[in-house]
């Protein structure tokens, strides 16, 4: 295994949304509200990586990024920004069906 390019952080509103996004679906199954979780976080590993593989948000800037995060019938949205040549930052996380980022 290669050491990771890139380091990946979490602000303090994306680690609210994926608490969340997880407690949300605790209410109904907690091996589905489990499974969610690990794909959010193995989804996001992927970065360390391959920071740009997700789809630019806006077309003149390269840095600010969303990942698709497929799970189920839908899935979700990791909102993150490279930062610099070894950082990036998970800005927000939310399902596909919501309306936006806030």
């Amino acid at each position: 295994m290669t050491d990771a390019t890139y380091q990946v952080r979490y602000t303090q509103n994306a680690k609210q949304d994926i608490k969340r996004l997880y407690d949300f679906l605790l209410k109904e199954d907690i091996s589905l509200a489990r499974r969610a979780f690990e794909k959010i976080q193995l989804s996001i590993s992927l970065l360390e990586n391959f920071p740009f593989s997700g789809r630019k948000v806006f077309g003149d800037n390269s840095y600010l990024r969303e990942l698709l995060i497929p799970f189920g019938a839908s899935g979700y949205v990791a909102l993150f920004r490279i930062q610099d040549k070894k950082t990036l930052n998970i800005l927000a996380v939310r399902h596909q069906k919501e309306v936006d980022y806030y």
